[in-house]
């Protein structure tokens, strides 16, 4: 019955501060939601990774060359630990789209003549397999298709091997080789101009003159075989014939790029609830101790009435324990229903045939038994404290607080300000711890809204360093082979073109010690003024006469410092393997880059003047005949756009962004109005006594409310730019923990549009706090109140 009895306490206690109790259940629902939905997105989207790449069978090995004849298919074969291989013929050609006047490209890739499975293979979407009988027949990737509102039976005109043709469009596909569709040498994927187009094998070769012959390969291993033992017999048996280097499926540029952003998507689970957490459970414990202080009484009657110190103490843990229980269902309830949503919106980047949606037990069990923990260590202070008062003390009043003359008042300013202003300033000084909480607990929700915005300004100072301050150029054209310096004097001859400079780049595999890094080294001319290499203070960094320039996150993945040695094999023409010192390394924020001095990668290739390609800067009133005359030219393979990388980068990565920001924000604003709200009412709680004694006292209800309010809102005007300085320490801590992958690192910039939407964020939540108080004040039953024994 004592239990019973107790329990029933426990129900009209909550009830009582039910509007309370919501927020703190908001502030935990927050915390679960985000977990449950990233984190459920996450486990989705690997598992529909893994039955796709199963089902599909997405190779483990990949390598391309220059030329090599079939009869090496057996000998691949019997690499040890091959399963299963695939020779086949990919080559780059100039797409001319219609409505689209610079050019496009497409990346061929052949595929047996008759229906049957393969490695990467693929999933018809729309249409059918190519026809045998019916030449110039193309299956397309959806994004580009999307893209370009292609639909089977439409056709396609491309440059192959010189001569423009028009492929007929017979199916649109899907393959885990291109879950993440992007240019080689691209930061972002540009569905609109590059796409995928599979091609009957037979048709391909003769076109490109490869009949008895492939420059492709994709291997599937066996369960348990080494794959650097197949890397490394195939690299030897390819050699000879201009192979670039076998790479294993993890640097693969699809699962590459979609592993980046789930491991960022799993960081991000992981954070920010954790933040959310540490403030719900602040709230907990700022609110509970005011209920146990109130109810000094009633735990000594309880006491008195033989409860022992465990159970008052457990009636105290139950009232934090169901608090966060009902924030543990809203939360699993709205992340799960988010997490499907979420994925959807993530299949918009990375398209599998079918999305497999689950929430393991795991992530439940999680979100559930952290929130009870988070909400079990905010009670114990205040448990702890009702715990160890004794009854007889219990019983007793708490001592009422000492008033004192305010420093206000000391330095001589009491005369120039009113009465209630001068109670507002007392109240404030007798008590300061609880003045310091209330202005600590609101300045948490000013910095929860800067974590919830500051990505864009990160990634917005992100774009405009890499597209304004480092890429200068208008286009960049990359050649089909590298070509002599009279490619460079036809493309400058071009009408429209007004500057350019040369460009080499190279795959090469950089080692040191047990560390190696399959990467592609540019080669600029020092003092390059359309492509430069900065560091991290935006000034141009000067190319050394010899030595390589990496990038922070290549030189962390090999684990070098300026003025090590390591070894660069180079993977085309002679392959020299050089012995190349780190002459510096230098903050990028996206990918992982190495540089050279032009004619220093020359010197290491022993070649002459080759280039790769070329940075143009281009006169924009007759941009479309040079797009028109680059289409046309055979050497040319492929036209990079700086606009378009703009554009692509807006589109793909702050509009992923911008999912996780919307998201945070909301759960920010929550956060914001949860904590602002108690705050509040703890206040109303803590002070009904004496307003009501106050409006006996003849102050109007406009008095007190100033009284009430004008100390709520002097504690708010503190409160805001603590909780500025918070929020960016708040997000120095988000982005050292999940603001660095190998896709991009996200710097710490916070505007000051973000510092003042905070600012105004939490003032506004403040003024909607208010109103309720205010309107509660204004119904406060002065003989209940009055009855009541502080």
């Amino acid at each position: 019955m004592w239990m019973q009895a107790i329990n029933r306490k426990l129900i009209r206690d909550l009830w009582r501060i039910k509007g309370q109790v919501l927020a703190i259940s908001l502030v935990i629902a927050a915390a679960v939601c985000v977990y449950v939905m990233y984190m459920g997105t996450f486990e989705s989207l690997r598992l529909t990774q893994s039955a796709y790449y199963d089902r599909y069978r997405f190779a483990d090995v990949f390598v391309s060359l220059k030329r090599a004849p079939l009869s090496l298919d057996e000998r691949i074969r019997r690499i040890p630990g091959v399963a299963d291989a695939e020779l086949r013929v990919s080559v780059s050609v100039t797409l001319d789209m219609e409505g689209m006047s610079e050019p496009a490209v497409g990346r061929l890739v052949s595929i047996p003549t008759n229906r049957q499975a393969t490695l990467n293979d693929l999933f018809i979407r729309s249409g059918r397999y190519i026809d045998p009988s019916r030449r110039n027949e193309i299956l397309v990737n959806e994004g580009f298709a999307l893209a370009h509102d292609l639909a089977p039976g439409d056709t396609i005109s491309a440059v192959i091997n010189g001569h423009k043709r028009s492929l007929e469009i017979a199916g649109i596909a899907l393959s885990p080789e291109f879950l993440y569709t992007i240019r080689p040498g691209d930061i972002m994927p540009d569905d609109a101009r590059y796409g995928i187009l599979w091609m009957d094998r037979q048709e391909l070769a003769a076109a490109f003159d490869m009949e008895g012959g492939f420059n492709d390969v994709a291997l599937r291993l066996m369960a348990g075989a080494s794959e650097e033992e197949a890397i490394a017999h195939v690299d030897r048996i390819l050699e000879r014939y201009g192979g670039l280097g076998a790479i294993p499926r993890s640097l693969q540029l699809s699962h590459w790029y979609l592993n980046n952003e789930l491991v960022q998507l799993q960081n991000f689970g992981t954070i920010i609830p954790i933040i959310f957490l540490a403030i719900a459970a602040f709230l907990l414990n700022v609110v509970l101790g005011r209920i146990i202080a109130v109810q000094r009484e009633q735990i000594a009657e309880l006491k008195a009435l033989g409860y022992s110190n465990f159970e008052v103490g457990l009636h105290y843990y139950k009232w934090s324990l169901l608090v966060a229980l009902i924030g543990i269902a809203i939360g699993l309830a709205a992340g799960s229903w988010l997490a499907t949503n979420m994925l959807e919106l993530y299949n918009q980047f990375f398209r599998f045939p079918v999305l497999e949606f689950r929430i393991s037990p795991n992530v439940i069990a999680i979100a559930t038994l952290v929130s009870l923990a988070a909400a079990m260590l905010g009670a114990r202070g205040a448990v702890l404290r009702a715990v160890r008062l004794p009854p007889a003390e219990a019983m007793r009043p708490q001592a009422p607080a000492l008033y004192r003359v305010s420093l206000v008042e000391r330095i001589g300013l009491g005369q120039w300000i009113s009465t209630p202003t001068r109670m507002i300033i007392r109240n404030i000084s007798r008590r300061p711890l609880r003045s310091a909480l209330s202005t600590i607990g609101i300045a948490f929700g000013a910095a929860m809204m800067i974590v919830g915005m500051f990505f864009l300004d990160s990634m917005h100072y992100a774009m405009d360093v890499q597209f304004n301050v480092a890429q200068r150029h208008d286009l960049m054209v990359s050649f089909v082979e590298p070509a002599a310096p009279r490619s460079l004097y036809e493309i400058a001859s071009l009408e429209g073109v007004m500057h350019l400079e040369p460009m080499r780049s190279v795959p090469a595999r950089l080692r040191f010690g047990h560390r190696e890094r399959q990467v592609g080294i540019t080669g600029l001319i020092d003092g390059s003024d359309l492509n430069r290499v900065i560091d991290s203070n935006l000034e141009q960094v000067s190319l050394p006469p010899d030595g390589l320039v990496l990038s922070t996150k290549l030189a962390e993945i090999l684990d070098v410092s300026e003025g090590d040695t390591m070894t660069m094999e180079v993977l085309e023409g002679r392959r020299p393997v050089r012995q190349v010192v780190v002459a510096q390394i230098v903050e990028e924020f996206m990918g992982t880059s190495a540089y050279m001095e032009i004619g220093a990668l020359r010197r290491v290739m022993r070649e002459g003047r080759v280039l790769s390609g070329a940075y143009l800067q281009v006169d924009r009133a007759g941009i479309d005949d040079l797009y028109s005359r680059l289409k046309a030219t055979p050497a040319v393979v492929g036209v990079a756009l700086k606009d378009a990388a703009i554009q692509s980068f807006r589109d793909t990565v702050e509009q992923n962004m911008a999912i996780i920001i919307f998201f945070n924000q909301i759960f920010s604003s929550i956060i914001a109005f949860g904590v602002i709200y108690n705050a509040a009412r703890i206040s109303l709680s803590e002070r009904r006594w004496e307003l009501a004694s106050l409006r006996v006292m003849g102050f109007t209800r406009g008095e007190i409310s100033y009284i009430l309010l004008g100390e709520f809102a002097i504690l708010t005007a503190l409160a805001v730019p603590l909780g500025l300085v918070i929020g960016y320490g708040l997000a120095a801590l988000t982005v050292a923990t999940v603001g660095d992958t190998e896709l991009y690192r996200i710097p710490l910039v916070v505007g000051s549009e973000t510092f003042a939407t905070a600012a105004a964020g939490v003032i506004l939540a403040a003024v909607v706090s208010g109103l309720v108080v205010r309107r509660r004040l204004d119904h406060l039953d002065l003989v209940a109140v009055l009855k009541t024994r502080e």
